[in-house]
Formats: structure tokens, sequence, C-alpha cells
């Protein structure tokens, strides 16, 4: 047993130090969301090659409470004042999901040949466990589902940068919107502070059965501290960086036990997919930034396809509203994890 976990621990810190490297070079080469999308990169290939590349279990919560609690240290009662113009973006969720799941279920049913089930719930942008196991229940290919599911999460994270520097012209970095903050600026009071976020908001997340309990958990307690003026702490430069290799290697990884020549097949017919996803997000977003004057980059990301914790780290980085972004993401989630399955019924009859 110790065995076992001593060689995931190995794993593990080798399967970091790959996200790392991947994120050096292209912070050395001045890409967008460097660290992020190196991370992905190196350690997507390194799953290709069949390199022994692994989050373990046991590290998934820690980190990503660790994640959550660092978002949450950007919510400031400003960022709420113009809360009630969320209202027709939110609404606009409902019609969103529809249009691009409709148009990537055709895509998938006429492109990619994939049967009824299978074809439907790979393009619900919902969670990657919770689309599977729907499918599975319902006659589709779990692991194809799971594939396509992981590609768009991928393609979305890795696309998005580049999107809203070609869009936008601004240009997502390590730094963003955010000052550069150096190590030695943390003191003993703000490492408490962090650490008493971290430990009641997975206490919190776990007894109130929060969706994402051990990202959103942390996050909702360090928010209600810095919403509070208990604490005014900032996660320094380097743990944000730290933070997007950490998620970057994880989605990296989620094709680690596929075989190489599937990952192809699926990522090569996601690349599809993904013009269509990211197609009907500009749009929309567009539309609704027009309606409402809201920012185009922050809407960009409320309606990305992608996940609560991906979209909130550029989100950080950007030095967009994270409440924003956050609260758009969750109700899609909501959106299709809770209603993907009554209209496949509905379709079905």
């Amino acid at each position: 047993m110790m065995f076992k976990k001593g060689a995931s621990v190995a794993k593990f810190a080798g399967t970091l130090a790959l996200g790392a490297l991947g994120g050096w070079l292209m912070w050395h080469f001045d890409m967008p969301l460097a660290w992020l999308n190196g991370a992905i990169i190196a350690t997507g290939l390194g799953a290709l090659f069949r390199l022994p590349v692994a989050i373990p279990p046991f590290a998934r919560a820690p980190v990503t409470a660790a994640i959550g609690a660092m978002l949450g240290t950007s919510f400031s009662p400003a960022m709420f004042e113009h809360a009630g113009s969320w209202l027709l973006s939110l609404g606009g969720l409902a019609v969103f999901i529809a249009a691009e799941g409709a148009l990537v279920y055709i895509y998938f049913r006429r492109i990619a040949g994939f049967d009824h089930p299978t074809a439907y719930f790979s393009a619900m942008p919902g969670g990657l466990v919770g689309m599977a196991t729907l499918g599975l229940e319902r006659g589709g290919d779990e692991k194809m589902i799971a594939l396509a599911q992981a590609a768009r999460i991928i393609l979305v994270t890795l696309a998005l940068p580049f999107l809203i520097r070609s869009v936008t012209g601004v240009a997502p970095d390590l730094s963003g919107g955010a000052a550069f903050i150096p190590l030695s600026s943390v003191h003993t009071y703000d490492v408490l502070w962090f650490s008493v976020a971290v430990l009641f908001g997975v206490a919190a997340g776990i007894l109130l059965r929060l969706p994402a309990r051990y990202l959103l958990g942390p996050m909702s307690a360090s928010a209600i501290l810095h919403l509070m003026g208990m604490t005014q702490f900032a996660p320094p430069t380097a743990a944000r960086a730290v933070a997007q290799v950490v998620i970057g290697a994880t989605i990296g990884c989620r094709f680690a036990m596929a075989p190489p020549r599937k990952i192809v097949e699926v990522i090569g017919l996601s690349f599809g997919s993904t013009i269509l996803l990211l197609s009907v997000t500009l749009a929309f977003a567009g539309a609704i930034s027009f309606l409402t004057g809201d920012r185009f980059t922050a809407l960009i990301l409320a309606y990305s396809p992608g996940s609560v914790a991906e979209m909130s780290l550029i989100a950080l980085s950007l030095g967009v509203e994270i409440p924003f972004v956050v609260v758009h993401q969750i109700v899609r989630l909501f959106l299709v994890v809770g209603g993907a399955a009554a209209v496949f019924r509905l379709l079905k009859r």
C-alpha cells in the first residue's frame, strides 16, 4: 500500500514537472495564458505518447480547494453593484445551451456518425462524468462521450486566450489584469486566513452538497472573508502560475488511459464541434453585450462551454469579474445536468 502511494506521489510530481516545463516554454515565447495552456499541451502529449502522467485521487481535493480559496480573493463589494444587469445574460443561457447543443448534436450525428444517445450526451456542454454516466444509462458509448467531453474542455481552454486576444485585442497572460505580486508580500496572518477559508469551505461544501464542492466551498468562504473586510490577501503571481499548471496538468491527464489512436480520432472530430461551440458563444456574447453594455470579454468567459475552474482562472488572469463568470458557469451546469435527461426523454418520444 505504501509502495503504491509512493509511486502515485512520484507520478504526480513528474506530471507537475512536465506541466511546469510546458508552461515555462509557452511563457518564454510570450504565449497567452502560458502556464495553463503549456501544462495542458505538455501533459496531453505525455498521455498521447504513453508517459506515466496522472493526477492521483488523493491530490485532487486539496489542490482544488486551494484554487477555490485563491479565486475567492478576487471578490469585492464593488463587483456586485451591477448584479441586476446579469438577469438578461442569465436568462439567455437556456437559449444558448439549446442552440449550441442542437448544432453540435447534428455535427456528431452527421459528420462523426455517432448513434443518437452518444451524439446527444457528447454535445451537451456539461460535466464529463455526469454526461458519460447519463449517456451510458441510455444506451450510449460511455468512453466516447467521456473522450468527447474531455476534448471539448481541452480545446475550448486552449483556444479561448487566442480567441479573446484576436477579437478584443486583450492578451491574457500571467499578470493579465492584475499587478505583479511578489511572494515576499505574503504574511503569516494571510496564510492563516487562507487556511481557514480552505478548511471551513470544504466542510461547508460537503455539508451543503454544493456542486463542485471542493472548488465552490472554499471559494465562497474566501469570498465572504474578503467581502467582510476580514482579510485583503491577494495570491502572489507565482501562486497563480502554480494554480494554472495544476489545472492544466489535470486537464491534460484526462486522456491518460485512452489508446493513442482513439485520442487522435476524438480530437480531430472535436475540432469541428469546438468551432461550432465558440462561434455560438461569440454570437451570444456579442448580442448580450450590445443589449446590456456588459463587458464582451466577461460574457465570452461566462458563456464558454469549459468548466468553472478553467474559466475562473482565465477570468482571474484577465482581471475580469470572477463572480459574474462563476455564477453564469454554475447556472449553465445546473441547466445542462438537470435538463439533459428530461430533454432526451422528450426527443425519444
